[in-house]
């Protein structure tokens, strides 16, 4: 049984499925934490959310993506994959934080695709620091 687990396959297998939930988990939780409902606006057509979330979702990714690389076990990579989340999501109030003059997600929530893109680009690059960080 023991060779089952170790089987190349399965570990790719297992990755995959843990990686998929999570990104379903924190893209839900990024959902409690944003003004607006990613879904609805994105089917509305509002390039800003969809630009937004699709920033999210590849962050979210590229820190599994480090997650899975550096290290063995699926219990450690869940629990930096975790870490790596969290580093994230303090990185969107710091971003809001950051600028007082006018709401992120109002801007997001109004099809602002300046904001949105920068938006992304925030989650985006520094999903790869974080990455390389929980090395």
């Amino acid at each position: 049984m023991n060779s089952f687990w170790e089987n190349e396959l399965v570990k790719i297998a297992a990755n995959f499925s843990v990686a998929v939930l999570c990104i379903v988990v924190f893209l839900a939780v990024f959902e409690l934490v944003t003004k607006y409902r990613n879904w609805d606006e994105i089917q509305k057509g509002n390039v800003a959310v969809a630009m937004a979330t699709g920033g999210k979702i590849f962050g979210i990714a590229n820190i599994f993506r480090y997650a899975i690389g550096h290290h063995e076990s699926l219990l450690s990579m869940i629990g930096w994959g975790v870490y790596g989340f969290i580093l994230l999501l303090l990185a969107y109030f710091i971003y809001e934080f950051l600028t007082p003059k006018f709401n992120i997600d109002e801007e997001i929530a109004n099809d602002n695709r300046a904001v949105g893109f920068i938006s992304m680009v925030i989650s985006v690059g520094l999903s790869f620091v974080i990455g390389e960080s929980i090395r």
